[in-house]
């Protein structure tokens, strides 16, 4: 950054330090701001400037891009002309008007926070510990208690220009304050150098912190409640993903959504004592949290020794009431103005010893509304053990979570790719078409689980395809999986599910040759290649099938067969009659499955050597020796005898996968699409 405004890279730092602590802020939770000078291209006089952490952005990755950057003067200008409380929404479109040449991010709602408050430096967080005695019924009190005159409290109001006025008055009237607690929120704090300010707001979190700590009584959320413990960590995995996909399709009735598993000791704490249906109905309170969460979760209200039977019809019951329960909150509050209802499906289901699941439209923003739980427990956890948790009114979080500003961002938010929300199961995944037919899906907005018999590979490829979509690991996982072994598939499909919710989009691609003539197979060698091919699809097939009606989302399950399951040809009895047998199995599946939605179809592929498991393990020798061609050349010697004369790549294949599974072949099921280049004895007849 030594090229950086020396403001600009001290606020870069000071933030990244801050948001990478979760004690401090939540993920794009909060905002920090720096005042300086620049010198104007225009004028070649320097200019005071403030810059903000822009809308939407995170602070733990914060980078100088991703800050608005406004005119301190032409910002502070706006308060001649503000209109009011009731038109202060209009004051986010004039910041547009005051910002400081091109690029940059977009103003948040809190720019005005930053720029009024006649500080140098100023951080809004949204810690637990902060939120804690923010929420607390006595929090004026205890603000008092705890900070003295070092921190103000700020009752509730609505993030904005009129809260950015009052806490600039506050600032102006309390000269030896270092922050503030601002009602059901959050706090502010400031300082004349970006050391201060953040010396400052550490200074809050660890006050409020270590006071919770001393004073809080000894169980927050009351006595435990007989039946409600965690379950042992294997059994309790095992149910969650027993009622992952029923609890996904109660979160996707309205819009499909990706699914996140969380069983930290928060949770399954909170879960266990007396009080958590109560404060679970309160719901959440600081916007960031409700905005991601819902106004307050679905909470199973049975023990954690409830039968899985048992406990997806209670919360099929419950997903009844939710839904009936939130359409009453939107008619009681919703005016002819509001945006209209956006959902009324839970995005945080709690299931007393077991955990909770999180849901979003793409992994990150699930995983991200489960931490945004976590962190209203703490909240709540704070909040009742120095007083009582008292959010704010549900007035209030109609207002915010139907705010027309944040309509608007949702409405300025990029087209889904067309596989967004959708999870798939790719096998033999690591090399080959596996792997290219995974980083396709994954490109087209899919969350992908990477199913090998080599772990390390699997994650290998996980990780790389993660890497080509921008390092997030939210995007791929790998899973080892030994296909022809029903346990080791069902494992696989339960790890799916618990990594993304569920499970849509099924690729039967694991597989291996042994080209050997009808004289030379063995019975292992026979049995090795069903084993792994026809039983393998088979136990693939019907493990996922299972979770996808359980779903009632539909779904693809999408076969790698091959040109050899129509063309006969010499010493390859054993692989083409295991293939014959996959084809078939589609039409079979086809048939039966669509009835709950769930296409199946087939691919089949030829002479596909780049990158091949297969040609490599020594298939691809025996070919090349059968055919009279050097090895290294048989990609092209199958080229030649092609109708059209091209060489099959991976990529060719994972094209017709990704054709097969999008919206354009939506009535399409029980079809096999040969990808060989034009084999007319493959012909399908």
């Amino acid at each position: 950054m030594n090229d950086l405004n020396p403001t600009v890279a001290a606020l870069v730092e000071r933030s990244n330090r801050l948001g990478a602590d979760p004690r401090n802020t939540n993920y794009a939770g909060g905002n920090t701001s720096a005042k300086g000078t620049e010198t104007d291209p225009v004028t070649g006089e320097d200019v005071e400037l403030v810059w903000v952490k822009g809308s939407g952005g995170d602070l733990g990755t914060l980078t100088p891009s991703g800050l608005a950057v406004l005119r301190l003067d032409r910002m502070r200008a706006l308060v001649d002309v503000y209109p009011g409380l009731e038109r202060e929404d209009e004051m986010v479109a004039a910041f547009d008007y005051c910002l400081h040449g091109k690029g940059g991010a977009a103003p948040s709602i809190d720019t005005a926070m930053h720029g009024l408050v006649d500080a140098a430096h100023v951080d809004h967080l949204h810690p637990d510990s902060g939120i804690a005695i923010a929420t607390s019924a006595d929090g004026q009190e205890l603000t008092t208690t705890i900070f003295g005159d070092q921190v103000v409290w700020v009752p509730w109001r609505r993030p904005g220009f009129q809260l950015g006025l009052d806490i600039a008055e506050i600032k102006e009237k309390n000269p030896q304050a270092r922050g503030c607690i601002l009602g059901g929120h959050g706090i502010t704090a400031w300082g004349d150098t970006s050391e201060e300010a953040e010396a400052n707001s550490l200074w809050i979190i660890e006050a409020a912190a270590s006071y919770i700590a001393e004073h809080s009584k000894a169980e927050p959320f009351g006595p435990a409640l007989e039946g409600y413990a965690a379950l042992p960590e294997d059994e309790r995995r095992a149910k969650a993903a027993a009622l992952a996909p029923t609890v996904r399709g109660i979160a996707s009735a309205d819009r499909p959504m990706v699914g996140h598993f969380t069983d930290t000791d928060e949770v399954l704490d909170f879960l266990a004592h007396a009080e958590h249906p109560r404060l679970g109905a309160l719901g959440t309170s600081c916007p960031d949290h409700f905005l991601r969460t819902k106004v307050k979760p679905l909470v199973l209200d049975l023990p954690a020794s409830a039968s899985v039977e048992d406990s997806i019809a209670r919360l099929q019951e419950l997903a009844v009431s939710y839904r009936e329960d939130y359409q009453a909150y939107y008619d009681r509050h919703a005016t002819p103005d509001s945006p209209a209802i956006r959902g009324k499906d839970p995005l945080i289901v709690l299931v007393p010893g077991v955990g909770m699941f999180s849901f979003g439209k793409d992994k990150q923003t699930a995983r991200v509304a489960g931490e945004f739980y976590v962190n209203a427990i703490n909240v709540m956890r704070g909040a009742e053990g120095l007083s009582s948790y008292a959010p704010i009114d549900e007035a209030e979080k109609f207002r915010i979570e139907y705010w027309a500003l944040e309509e608007a961002k949702l409405q300025r938010m990029p087209k889904p790719k067309p596989l967004a929300t959708r999870v798939a199961l790719v096998t033999g995944a690591a090399s080959g078409i596996g792997l290219a037919t995974a980083r396709r899906l994954a490109a087209e907005g899919a969350a992908v689980v990477i199913a090998d018999l080599s772990l390390e590979k699997a994650q290998a490829a996980a990780a790389a395809i993660s890497d080509e979509l921008g390092g997030s690991t939210d995007v791929a996982v790998g899973v080892q999986v030994d296909v022809s072994d029903a346990a080791a598939v069902q494992a696989a499909v339960d790890a799916t599910v618990l990594a993304f919710g569920g499970v849509d989009l099924v690729v039967n691609n694991a597989g291996l040759s042994l080209s050997r003539s009808l004289l030379e197979t063995t019975e292992q060698d026979w049995d090795l290649q069903h084993d792994v091919m026809a039983k393998g699809s088979f136990l693939v097939a019907q493990a996922a099938a299972r979770a996808m009606i359980a779903q009632g989302m539909g779904g693809d399950i999408v076969y790698i067969s091959s040109k050899n399951s129509i063309f006969a040809g010499p010493n390859n009895v054993a692989y083409g009659a295991a293939k014959a047998d996959q084809a078939h199995q589609v039409r079979l599946l086809a048939a039966e499955l669509g009835e709950h939605g769930i296409k199946v179809n087939g691919v089949n592929p030829d002479g596909v050597v780049q990158g091949s498991g297969i040609f490599a393990s020594g298939w691809g020798a025996n070919r090349a020796a059968v055919y009279g061609v050097e090895e290294q050349d048989l990609g092209k010697f199958y080229a030649q005898r092609t109708i059209l004369k091209r060489e099959v790549l991976p990529d060719n294949i994972a094209n017709a996968v990704f054709v097969l599974c999008s919206a354009e072949l939506s009535h399409t099921t029980g079809l096999h699409i040969p990808v060989d280049a034009g084999v007319a004895a493959a012909f399908l007849r």
